[in-house]
């Protein structure tokens, strides 16, 4: 793809005006005539069995027009909800969108009341009456693999759903040849995804033209809708989802809920629009979280810092319920990961997917990359402390040199970088060198900085759709787009990617504007409606510019191709002589001779000098199935300060040098890594979902759960290097999510970096002023 002056350029996004001026319209936004509201009935219990369901009161209530429980549904022919990822063996536990049996986490869905408010709804709600009988919840993850342990499901034994393993190269050859060993039992605490729009269902039946339409704040309509058939038992041809401006979803508006199926239900059955409208503390049950491992590793290195190879076993907290694609993130977006940036040629995962009596785990940005990443560069650290060399050194020992197609020993084949150089400009912008001098003298003066590296490769732009498939992706994992040409020549651009805050209505625009040499106020994107666009994957694992761009770019080569045959019998010359050089179309050899982009889409509508069997119109459409992922990389450093008294860490400075790729709008790309940056330190510093023995979600709203302010970051300073990728014509990689993935390694091993004084080697996440005094405390202790 040529670099014009549009693609690269700092365009300010257009979107954003009616954002900032509160003139978007999000689910809760839309209106429709005779609206119906929605409340749900949710577990006050993580673990109980439903012996009956009073709903009596709650009918009589007044403005009440319908009650459901699970029961009825499953009596309406509404089916389980499907698992998008299935791997070998694995033990599925039913999905109903309402409990029918037993609730199995709190906020499990048990009733649901349809009012003619929102306020009825609410109040009616909590008049139905449930005779529960509680049961032994299974909370902590490494007790519920245990022999007596209470059971989710009766399907899944020992509550494992799945036991998944790879690896490759020789472990048993690398850890014989091995002079250092290091262990190490790694944490990654839970986490709640915080989108500043909570969920959003607004369903309507059509009773006349039995068709369904389901408005939805979602990633992925298409996938939306494909579940949303096979749940309902309704023909799909029939069934549209419109999701339209999306207030944030971080990978937690992936999936099809199960309020969403009950107000389609409920819809259906009274013949009126139902509305759904998440509060922020149901979404904090309700809503899907991320992460939820417990890791032992052990590494085999040399004592020059090379390290030989990796074993891993983690446990990965599903939750209650497997999520669509849930078990998609702790398998194949995590184990072949575990190789990093680094050229060991030994790697072995096991993982374990365990059910407990919690909220759902599924993707959170980053999704299994940010896990396998902060395992990786904790090792790397604990290595370096170990043999005593400089993280920074031992990273340079290790990385793969620069390459084009590199193998690795699980699976996957990295598709270009150059991550020495990505390295080197980090440890550059950060003044690395000084960092070390500066963190001496201050050690002498009691005062406690600390550096911390993060080298990491990802991988995004899931593909082919074919290895998808094999693996146990149940839907297409491919890319549409229709580029549409008006007689005026102004452009609409529909494509199946969905934007929930990346940019795509400027982004996308700009690569057309580009390749078409019109001016980008002539273009308008289009998303997030089936009925508009043929179909799409969505918006998640940063494929929207490899996978959805790609298809965008395709279809526009293929609008440019139309116009040469439409512009050869405008300039009476052969369609072999006509060049396009945006925005015209001329004669090889006869510069003057040329007409613009826009008389040859007139004389598409208008036809006039074309011949009767040259078809009229210009316009195209693409599917994109690429041959390979995208591998992102690059190296971060953060720089933090320890107060030794109280434990409190405050962020100094933090570096990011990324390898995204070509990059269509660096200010956009720049947000992004921002956007992560602070998500990814926030789990390293703040955030944590806690439950306590019964399984009651003790970090339930802001009150409990710290979302970092903007006070509490530091300002980041963001560097490039561009390396493109072979896999697509835009060279492009994705850049959604490298500040995720990076910083939370980073932000952490800085704080273990200040603490080395005192002989702390470790502590787990969330590195919280309390938990790093006491590690202060113990290791002085110890010492003495």
């Amino acid at each position: 793809m040529a670099v014009t002056k549009i693609i690269g350029a700092a365009v300010k996004r257009k979107e954003d005006p009616r954002f900032i001026t509160g003139t978007g319209q999000y689910t809760d936004d839309v209106r429709v005539a005779g609206t119906l509201h929605m409340a749900i009935l949710r577990s006050p219990h993580a673990h109980a069995r439903i012996r009956r369901i009073d709903a009596t009161r709650a009918r009589q209530h007044p403005g009440v027009v319908g009650v459901f429980t699970g029961q009825d549904l499953k009596a309406g022919g509404v089916n389980p909800i499907p698992v998008g990822w299935l791997l070998p063996d694995i033990k599925i536990g039913p999905h109903f969108p309402l409990a029918v049996d037993r609730a199995r986490y709190v906020g499990d869905g048990v009733a649901a009341v349809v009012a003619d408010s929102a306020a009825a709804a609410k109040d009616a709600v909590e008049l139905v009456a449930v005779d529960y009988e509680p049961l032994e919840p299974a909370v902590d993850l490494e007790r519920a693999i245990e022999a007596g342990a209470s059971q989710v499901h009766d399907e899944a034994p020992n509550n494992v759903a799945f036991v998944f393993k790879v690896g490759g190269g020789d472990l048993d050859k690398a850890f014989a040849e091995a002079e250092v060993v290091v262990k190490q039992r790694i944490l990654n605490q839970r986490l709640i995804p915080n989108a500043m729009e909570p969920r959003a269902a607004l369903a309507q039946y059509d009773v006349g033209k039995g068709e369904l339409t389901l408005w939805n704040t979602n990633q992925n309509p298409h996938i939306i809708r494909l579940l949303l058939a096979l749940t309902l038992g309704f023909p799909e041809h029939k069934l549209r989802v419109v999701s339209p401006d999306v207030g944030g979803g971080f990978g937690s508006k992936i999936y099809l809920y199960a309020d969403e199926v009950v107000a389609c239900f409920a819809s259906m059955k009274l013949g009126r629009p139902v509305k759904w409208f998440e509060e922020r503390r149901e979404n904090y049950v309700a809503t899907v979280h991320g992460r939820g491992h417990v890791t032992d590793v052990e590494a085999a290195a040399k004592r020059d810092g090379t390290i030989l190879g990796m074993r891993v076993r983690t446990l990965a907290d599903m939750g209650a319920y497997l999520s669509p694609f849930a078990p998609l993130i702790p398998t194949f977006l995590y184990v072949p990961m575990l190789a990093g940036p680094y050229t060991m040629q030994a790697v072995h995962g096991e993982v374990l997917g365990v059910y407990t009596n919690t909220t759902m785990v599924d993707a959170y940005r980053g999704a299994g990359r940010p896990e396998a990443t902060y395992l990786i560069e904790r090792v790397v650290d604990l290595v370096a402390r170990e043999v005593g060399l400089d993280p920074a050194e031992v990273r340079r020992r290790n990385v793969i040199p620069p390459f084009t197609n590199h193998q690795t020993p699980i699976a996957y084949m990295y598709d270009s970088g150059n991550y020495p150089e990505s390295l080197e400009k980090a440890l550059k912008l950060a003044d690395y060198d000084r960092l070390r001098k500066e963190q001496a003298d201050l050690r002498r003066q009691g005062r406690y900085i600390g550096i911390g590296l993060a080298t990491y490769v990802e991988v995004t732009g899931a593909a082919p759709a074919q290895v998808a498939a094999s693996l146990g992706a149940q839907a297409g994992l491919i890319e549409s787009a229709i580029v549409r040409v008006h007689p005026t020549g102004k452009v609409n651009v529909y494509t199946g990617s969905h934007s929930h805050g990346q940019g795509h209505e400027t982004t996308f625009a700009q690569l057309v504007a580009g390749q078409l040499g019109i001016p980008l106020d002539d273009i308008t994107v289009v998303h997030g409606d089936t009925a508009a666009i043929p179909w799409g994957a969505g918006t998640y694992g940063s494929r929207s510019q490899p996978v959805g761009g790609a298809a965008i770019y395709h279809a526009t080569e293929r609008v440019i191709d139309k116009g040469k045959k439409i512009a050869a019998h405008l300039l009476e010359a052969s369609e072999d002589d006509v060049v396009f050089e945006a925005p015209q179309y001329k004669v090889k050899g006869v510069p003057d001779k040329a007409v613009t982009f826009q008389d040859v889409a007139l004389e598409a509508y208008w036809p006039r000098r074309i011949p009767m069997e040259l078809e009229p119109g210009l316009e195209a459409n693409a599917f994109f199935n690429p041959s390979n992922f995208t591998f992102p990389a690059g190296t971060h450093v953060a720089v933090v300060e320890v107060d030794a008294e109280t434990g409190d860490v405050a962020m100094r400075s933090y570096v990011a040098v990324d390898d995204v790729g070509r990059v269509i709008n660096p200010m956009i790309v720049d947000g992004q890594v921002h956007g992560g940056i602070a998500q990814g330190a926030a789990q390293a510093l703040w955030e944590e979902a806690v439950y306590d023995e019964r399984g009651q979600l003790v970090s339930g709203s802001m009150m409990d759960y710290a979302v970092p302010t903007a006070e509490m970051l530091p300002p980041f300073q963001v560097g490039r290097i561009e390396v493109p990728t072979p896999v697509n014509p835009l060279g492009a990689k994705g850049a959604g999510e490298t500040g995720t993935i990076a910083s939370t390694a980073a932000v952490a091993n800085a704080v273990i970096d200040a603490l080395a004084p005192f002989g702390v080697k470790h502590i787990d996440m969330p590195l919280k002023p309390e938990k790093v005094w006491r590690a202060i405390r113990q290791a002085q202790t110890a010492g003495r």
